[in-house]
């Protein structure tokens, strides 16, 4: 069984005590132990702030758009092999796997080649120097520099590879060391992604450190120069933000949290349609990609109320044909849950939905055999469509997030209806609008944009280019406001913003642009 070790100062430091377990969740088999009791976190926290900041920081932008690259091809060198751990680890399927691993090479580019882009400088002026008199004498200039902390990222179970890249890709570009600490239970194919990076020597010291297993007292060391983004569930981002140094000291925390992301259909759609079946084709994926364990997977499938019935046998005739089972095994299209926690939680969330008033049309709470599964093995829950007749009272479907291959379907009447149900979320990272009439879809987006980072509005004329709303694009803004966390990540440079302290320098006019690197003609 194979023993992960954390990465810190610049070398592999084994754990001790008792070791959590990794496990194949198709087959309960054990995998791999990690354990971080006897990591000196304080130590970790200086050799990254105090090496790794400096090497980050004497180096360009270029330069570390260089680092990013040689990152990306490390990772990519091995794809089968970070493919292959994902199926066994996370129980995903083979396409779920390279959405993972091809998301952290993707991002890392896509850094990468921002990076590049901004050449030389070493931090970023905001905004054009400001005369402060009536000359150029006197001046100010804002700039963007990088922290004098540690990036500590705390990330989710359900995308270990892209997680941990698209986190430091812009932590890195930025300028600030970091220290990457992924969820235990789907830990091994973060783990193999560090040692591929140690190895390919891209990284200056100090610059990435790596934690497996349990955080320790690691958040209560940081400070005001550091940064802690974390992913999961909120009440544990609740937890982390409310510490009692991070508030006394200020230090900027990211979360990403819950989300109860929406999929509008617009009256306008006639069935059979191109965008129609955009529609269709973007909920079944989310229920059933990574088996519904992504943070922007479609939850509540809104539908104007004569047409609830269309929908319902479409998308239950698309949903019959999912084989769940080990992904190991051919014809299998949707593997387990990745922890026995996290199949406990959906079947609880099922039967809160239908305590709530949701009628089950396909799947539930019922035991599922994985096809090519032990008798009685893994976490496997049923591809699982819900409706109910009233979307103003049932709350739970508004309230409660079941992450698994869940949806339900709500019908609306007009879009001042459909944008208070949305609105209901609470705050979410993405929801979509199908519709071919600009006048709804004007509405319903303007109408939820505030409660959202990101809305996508879909019709029949992205279709051939459309990647659907769960796809992570580093150009774009990832976060949400209210219940998803308040947080934003990625973004192109808005992403950067987190690691980086906006100062103003004023004062004689040519020191200032000296100083800030402006260069006039």
């Amino acid at each position: 069984m194979t023993t992960l070790k954390s990465y810190v100062y610049d070398r592999w430091v084994a754990g001790q005590g008792r070791p959590a377990t990794l496990v194949n969740p198709s087959t309960e088999e054990a995998l791999a132990e990690a354990s971080s009791e006897g990591v000196d976190f304080g130590a970790a926290l200086a050799h990254a702030r105090d090496v790794g900041g400096a090497n980050l920081r004497q180096r360009s932008f270029a330069q570390r758009a260089e680092m990013l690259r040689a990152m990306a091809q490390a990772i990519h060198a091995k794809r089968d092999e970070l493919i292959d751990l994902a199926m066994a680890n996370g129980g995903n399927t083979r396409s779920d796997a390279k959405f993972d691993i091809d998301g952290a090479t993707g991002t890392l580019t896509a850094y990468a080649e921002l990076g590049q882009s901004l050449g030389d400088a070493r931090w970023l002026t905001d905004g054009d120097t400001i005369s402060l008199g009536r000359s150029s004498r006197v001046a100010g200039q804002h700039v963007l520099v990088p922290r004098a902390g540690v990036a500590v990222h705390i990330n989710a179970f359900n995308f270990p590879a892209w997680g941990l890249a698209e986190k430091a890709a812009v932590a890195l570009l930025a300028g600030m060391p970091v220290i990457s600490k992924p969820a235990t239970a789907t830990a091994l194919v973060a783990w193999r992604v560090t040692e591929l990076l140690v190895e390919s020597g891209a990284m200056p010291s100090g610059v990435f450190s790596f934690i497996a297993g349990a955080t320790g007292d690691l958040v209560d060391r940081l400070g005001a120069q550091d940064v802690l983004a974390f992913t999961g569930g909120g009440s544990t981002g609740t937890m982390l933000r409310s510490k009692p140094n991070l508030l006394a000291s200020s230090a900027h925390v990211n979360v990403e949290a819950d989300s109860l992301n929406s999929a509008v259909l617009g009256p306008d759609l006639e069935r059979g349609g191109d965008s129609w079946n955009l529609f269709l084709s973007d909920v079944a994926r989310d229920i059933t990609q990574k088996t519904g364990q992504k943070c922007t997977a479609i939850r509540r499938v809104f539908v104007p109320r004569d047409q609830v019935e269309a929908v319902r046998e479409d998308l239950l005739d698309r949903l019959a044909t999912v084989k769940v089972g080990n992904p190991v095994t051919d014809g299998v299209t949707m593997g387990p849950v990745a922890t026995a926690s996290q199949l406990r939680d959906v079947r609880a969330g099922i039967e809160k939905l239908v305590a709530s008033g949701a009628s089950v049309l396909l799947g539930g709470t019922h035991a599922v055999h994985g096809l090519g599964a032990p008798e009685g093995r893994g976490y496997f829950v049923a591809p699982t469509l819900l409706a109910v007749e009233h979307g103003a009272t049932a709350d739970a479907v508004h309230d409660h997030e079941v992450f698994g291959p869940v949806a339900t379907i709500v019908p609306y009447d007009g879009a001042a209806e459909v944008v208070a149900l949305v609105r209901r979320g609470g705050g979410g990272l993405v929801s979509s609008v199908y519709s071919e009439d600009r006048a709804f879809a004007s509405e319903v987006v303007l109408g939820i944009a505030p409660f959202h980072g990101r809305v996508t509005i879909v019709n029949a004329k992205v279709a051939g280019a459309w990647l659907g709303p769960g796809t992570v694009l580093p150009q774009l803004l990832h976060g949400g406001p209210g219940r998803a966390g308040g947080g934003e990540e990625l973004g192109g440079l808005r992403g950067m913003a987190l690691y980086l302290q906006r100062a103003a320098i004023q004062g004689y006019g040519p020191l200032v642009d000296h100083i800030a690197g402006v260069k006039r003609a």
